[in-house]
């Protein structure tokens, strides 16, 4: 072991005992516990802020919420400050988290971290498989746009129904080191333009389509949330009734 990582985990083995009494008495308050953890999730961004909004009906459950990045790129000892601040928020939750390093050494109990790609398929499968149902699926890794839609793609069928699905740092969407576009902003390989498209999913019974067959986003997406830099899905069935005028009904059946 590397004597900085030695540094490291006597620094974790420290500061892990002193932020659990600091954290007693504001575990319900995100924006307290992002800085006692020392996540960027709040400070650096205002995510913490949406995540009280959307979060809270979920905090006394027992979720299982997982999370894309651990941090700390290959250091084996650093990141994990947003896994130890989602074990705070959520008392009885179970925190998982993938990773392409080796981020072993900061399991805890109620953290459990996989090593692999966040567009392994048959990876990601095998997690969710151990998991079992997922409440909370955040998207915090590579920030490259074609590996947040590919992520997405495999991993929203795989949420709970009424669970919330979580991408964070879109503005990468903008960047073109990471696959995004600031010049031609209907760019469709944008991270962006992806999830804007599937607000046309809440409305699909409004289409003029004669015999359309609902997308399985059609049938999915309750409701699409979007902020600075952050993007909430809500998963539920879409089933609210057309409003299209029965005489045009007839018309597209007929």
């Amino acid at each position: 072991m590397k004597p900085i990582d030695i540094l490291k985990k006597i620094k974790k083995n420290i500061l892990s005992p002193v932020n659990e009494v600091r954290a007693k008495d504001v575990a319900d308050d995100l924006d307290k516990l992002g800085r006692i953890y020392g996540t960027d999730k709040t400070g650096t961004h205002n995510y913490t802020t949406h995540y009280k909004l959307h979060f809270e009906r979920f905090r006394d459950k027992a979720v299982n919420l997982l999370e894309i990045g651990v941090g700390g790129y290959e250091k084996p000892f650093s990141g994990g400050k947003s896994l130890r601040m989602w074990k705070k928020y959520f008392p009885s939750g179970n925190i998982f988290s993938i990773d392409i390093y080796d981020k072993s050494a900061l399991q805890e109990e109620r953290i459990k971290i996989f090593r692999g790609s966040q567009v392994d398929k048959e990876f990601l499968n095998r997690v969710c498989d151990e998991i079992g149902g997922i409440d909370i699926i955040i998207d915090d890794g590579s920030h490259i746009n074609e590996h947040v839609t590919e992520s997405f793609k495999i991993l929203f069928p795989k949420l709970k129904e009424g669970g919330i699905y979580v991408i964070e740092d879109t503005n990468t969407s903008y960047w073109p080191e990471y696959g995004g576009d600031s010049n031609d902003l209907d760019n469709p390989a944008t991270s962006m333009n992806f999830f804007k498209k599937l607000t046309d999913s809440l409305n699909h019974k409004e289409f003029l389509i004669p015999r359309y067959k609902p997308t399985y986003y059609d049938e999915n997406i309750v409701s699409i949330h979007f902020y600075h830099d952050i993007i909430f899905i809500y998963k539920g069935r879409n089933e609210e009734k057309s409003n299209i005028p029965k005489k045009v009904q007839k018309g597209i059946s007929g």
